[in-house]
């Protein structure tokens, strides 16, 4: 039988230097093509797991597992080739001043030695699907928070991850722009089957998409399913969406991907 596991934890532990463990015996199986919330106070522990799925810090204990494979000890080639799988979305957009948008948009193409033809093709596509194809050769730091954000949204789906991890995305958005982002994983996560893992303060957020959350507390991980969970945009959503129908840009966007790939 296929496995169908994207990531898994077996008593993992994660500390820094010599202090004690911000994380203890964390254990669980997430699904491929799953969307979860990771939750709780600040220090918690949440930007910690997510560096452990991303392979940014080693467990001091325990095993992880991405796509079946044993992560612990991978070379740091292994690694890298494993990383083209996964995408981060931070808070802080990340983004390099010195380039455009299109250019900050393209890295991870340039980095994986794609055709400047097609990188064109698709990065003015994903531009177009999040609203921005009008900004492409403006620089970032002249563009609000929330366009600023969805740059780096861009920028993470452009390569299609099978697993998208986004720490507090929302944070410094406000209520619109945080409805519009959410919609743009929504629709990543049901047009790709991506498996999303958000980090978030926002009990709002958490309340109008029903996904289960990933509760980090006093060093452990529990999940809370909701009666109600579902991985459809929810009638809130529809009111305060003012862009294009994003279904449409998607599903666009996926067929531009396998024409690509096959060219």
């Amino acid at each position: 039988m296929e496995d169908n596991t994207a990531v898994s934890f077996a008593n993992v532990g994660a500390r820094y230097d010599n202090a004690r463990e911000v994380l203890s015996d964390v254990s669980f199986n997430i699904s491929a093509g799953s969307f979860y919330f990771l939750s709780g106070a600040s220090g918690a522990g949440k930007t910690t797991l997510l560096r452990l799925i991303y392979q940014l810090h080693k467990p001091s204990r325990g095993q992880i597992k991405l796509f079946g494979r044993v992560t612990n000890e991978m070379t740091r080639d292994e690694i890298a080739l494993l990383r083209h799988k996964m995408a981060i979305v931070f808070q802080e957009y990340s983004l390099l001043s010195h380039m455009s948008v299109f250019d900050n948009v393209a890295l991870p193409l340039r980095v994986r030695g794609i055709s400047e033809s097609k990188i064109k093709k698709l990065v003015l596509k994903v531009l177009e699907w999040v609203g921005l194809a009008k900004y492409a050769d403006v620089n970032p730091k002249t563009l609000s928070g929330g366009q600023q954000q969805r740059v780096s949204v861009a920028r993470a789906i452009i390569i299609q991850p099978a697993i998208l991890l986004a720490d507090e995305p929302t944070g410094n958005l406000d209520d619109e722009n945080a409805s519009r982002l959410m919609e743009l994983f929504v629709q990543m996560n049901k047009t790709f089957g991506t498996t999303i893992i958000l980090a978030t303060h926002s009990t709002k957020l958490m309340e109008t998409y029903k996904f289960p959350v990933i509760h980090v507390e006093n060093h452990h991980v529990n999940f809370i399913t909701s009666k109600n969970s579902k991985t459809v945009e929810t009638p809130a959503t529809k009111k305060i969406w003012k862009g294009p129908k994003p279904q449409n840009y998607f599903t666009e966007l996926s067929k531009q991907f396998d024409d690509i790939g096959n060219a």
